[in-house]
């Protein structure tokens, strides 16, 4: 699906049920297929329809050069946050409908990423949007990592 008809879908989905609660979430995960430095990232678009289900959007892109945990780990917050922004913007120009949108990132306070939460959220908190991180971070570490 282009971008354009993945908004078309969820503007759909949500002038369908337009009573309900809509959460947005973009979430990105990413993994070195071959072991060396081009890696495979996945974003993800997850649109729960709260407490009646949800269904979710993603794409995959390869990227050659990331060497170190935090470039991987910024590139996964940028790619996230541009796409949430290019979402937001669309769905604004689409509809009215009310909804809240939330980026979530693959870093957490345990294991190798506890170094530079502060930052990666620090720099999505400071772009005007929401964040999430491990463990409730389910649209990188569980629905984009479904597809890495």
């Amino acid at each position: 699906m282009s971008f354009s008809e993945v908004i078309d879908e969820i503007v759909g989905m949500m002038q369908s049920d337009q009573r309900s609660e809509y959460e947005i979430v973009v979430g990105t995960d990413s993994h070195a297929p071959s072991g060396d430095h081009e890696i495979d990232f996945v974003s993800a678009i997850v649109v729960h329809r709260v407490g009646k289900g949800g269904r979710y959007f993603w794409k995959r892109v390869t990227e050659d050069g990331i060497y170190t945990l935090r470039d991987k780990i910024y590139k996964e917050a940028f790619l996230s946050f541009e796409l949430a922004k290019d979402l937001m913007k669309k769905l604004e120009e689409e509809t009215l409908l009310d909804y809240n949108l939330e980026i979530h990132v693959d870093v957490g306070q345990h294991g190798k990423t506890k170094e530079i939460i502060d930052e990666v959220v620090g720099m999505i908190i400071g772009s005007g949007f929401e964040v999430r991180t491990k463990p409730d971070s389910y649209g990188a570490s569980t629905v984009a990592d479904k597809h890495t």
